[in-house]
């Protein structure tokens, strides 16, 4: 994670949290003159997340930015539910993922691989484990680019539950800018 995205989910979570739901993680992708912010958020305590929630943490967070003016540029704000496939930010993420298919992208490659897609059967230390069928790596947290679940379609209900809200924000001027 990045410097930007620690900055503004630690502005962010507050709000979120009093919102009755847990921010998930921070995804923040300049391109060119503008930028995407995507905000995961998920239930309290592990409860899903509805449109009406993405609504209603979209229009505060939104506002927060506002006044806080964390990002120069004009940006695209997206609220949304981390959704079947979530992707993992933290090691309590990973620890809470134990057996379920994950496909890991390396920030380096690895044994020859910056992919993996396998089970995610530990976390040891600063490593994750992950089960590709006799074999396990241990993937340096530090070294993981990305990590997303896989889902198993075939054993999950029709409605994947992700809901989402995406506000564009024009660049904001301010003082030393």
């Amino acid at each position: 994670m990045s410097a930007t995205e620690r900055q503004i989910e630690a502005m962010l979570a507050p709000t979120i949290r009093a919102l009755g739901c847990e921010i998930w993680g921070v995804e923040f992708r300049p391109r060119g003159g503008s930028a995407l912010l995507r905000v995961f958020i998920d239930g309290a305590e592990g409860g899903d997340v509805t449109l009406d929630d993405c609504e209603r943490v979209s229009g505060q967070v939104s506002a927060l930015l506002d006044v806080e003016d964390p990002i120069a540029t004009k940006y695209r704000l997206e609220i949304s539910s981390p959704g079947l496939d979530r992707v993992l930010f933290r090691r309590e993420h990973y620890e809470r993922s134990v057996g379920e298919q994950v496909d890991v992208r390396l920030a380096f490659p690895f044994e020859g691989r910056r992919r993996f897609v396998g089970v995610l059967a530990g976390v040891e230390g600063e490593d994750v484990v992950v089960r590709i069928g006799e074999e396990e790596f241990l993937l340096p947290l530090s070294q993981i680019r990305r990590t997303r679940i896989v889902p198993d379609f075939a054993s999950e209900a029709p409605d994947s539950g992700a809901a989402d809200v995406a506000h564009d924000h024009p660049a904001v001027a301010s003082a030393g800018r």
